[in-house]
């Protein structure tokens, strides 16, 4: 008997954890991605050079190697999705669905334009809605939420908690979360916990803390940083008194726990992912002035949009499924600096 190829499907693939994620599973499996490119980056820059385009229509993009394929839809998914539940199926059976897509960015656009954020939550009660009803035989689904789904009571400077899971509870208490990108998280949690919990769909939902790595957008604070490092520009400023706090992990680690949650949890609900510890801005300027080995005067800009004063993850429930992170800090700080000197120098903040 012929066997079946497995495909996965990655909303948002072209997105910054997208496309590390697929660079790691490319080879392993077929893959579909639908982004339309209005935050990710076109596969063509960052494709493994092994994969070719063998055909190209339209909106539609395949790429293949000796292995596997690749295929690249760059259309608004709140269209593809519709037009799948009223017309001819296009998209295939998926074993493995990840759910990036979403409009995202830094402190800037969650603050600045909080409706067009908003937007998520139009995209995820699409999906969710076609999950359901076209692609009800899935194996696996992952939904990204985020750490700006708790409420921000818990994040102040007088009443600060490490954040637990339980602190969002379906059937007694949510709070308020950060801004219209937050409650975009919550809503999509809930949907999966129905999703999961009606119509039997194995769904894990993830709270990423701030994840970092090399080639993200520089809207994200931890590439921005280092950029300036690299130029060594002294003084060095950082937004807001440089005292808020978050909990940073590398994208590598993100992705490896990924893996670890999906085989845990399948009712829809969610797991933390992050170091456990809270660092200041104004240690993260210090740590990576240490690395490139100079001593810049440091200057804030209280006028900068910073958010809440402390983020970070209790890590129990995903240190009790095996995993814990391997990259620290000061590692993942040095590698995004040297990809930066190396790569992005030219590139615009």
């Amino acid at each position: 008997m012929k066997k079946i190829r497995k495909s996965t499907l990655i909303t948002g693939g072209c997105g910054f954890v997208g496309r590390n994620l697929i660079r790691k599973l490319v080879d392993e499996e077929d893959v579909w991605i639908i982004d339309d490119l209005s935050i990710g980056l076109h596969p063509d820059i960052w494709l493994n050079k092994s994969y070719k385009k063998n055909f190209q229509k339209k909106n539609f993009i395949e790429y293949s190697n000796d292995k596997r394929k690749l295929h690249f839809i760059t259309t608004d998914i709140i269209d593809v999705l519709t037009d799948e539940i009223k017309k001819t199926r296009i998209l295939p059976k998926f074993s493995v669905i990840f759910h990036f897509a979403s409009i995202v960015g830094g402190r800037e656009l969650i603050e600045g334009d909080p409706i067009l954020v908003g937007k998520d939550m139009a995209i995820d009660s699409i999906f969710f809605y076609w999950l359901t009803r076209k692609n009800k035989d899935v194996e696996k689904v992952l939904y990204a939420s985020s750490s700006a789904a708790y409420p921000v009571v818990f994040q102040g400077k007088n009443n600060f908690k490490t954040l637990k899971e339980g602190y969002i509870n379906f059937e007694t208490f949510v709070g308020i979360p950060d801004m219209t990108y937050g409650w975009s998280k919550l809503t999509g949690e809930y949907l999966s916990r129905l999703s999961a919990q009606k119509y039997l769909i194995p769904i894990a939902c993830v709270r990423p803390f701030s994840g970092y790595g090399e080639d993200q957008d520089f809207s994200y604070p931890i590439p921005a940083i280092a950029k300036r490092v690299a130029e060594r520009e002294d003084p060095l400023m950082v937004w807001g008194t440089g005292k808020q706090g978050r909990d940073f992990v590398h994208i590598n680690d993100c992705i490896d726990a990924f893996y670890v949650i999906m085989k845990k949890i399948k009712d829809g609900s969610a797991c933390n992912i992050g170091s456990g510890k809270l660092t200041s801005f104004l240690d993260v300027l210090r740590m990576f002035s240490e690395i490139e080995g100079y001593n810049p005067k440091i200057v804030t800009l209280p006028n900068k949009p910073v958010g809440v004063l402390s983020r970070f993850a209790d890590t129990s429930l995903l240190n009790s499924f095996g995993w814990s992170p391997k990259i620290s800090n000061e590692e993942g700080f040095k590698k995004v600096l040297n990809y930066i000197k190396k790569y992005r120098l030219k590139e615009d903040l």
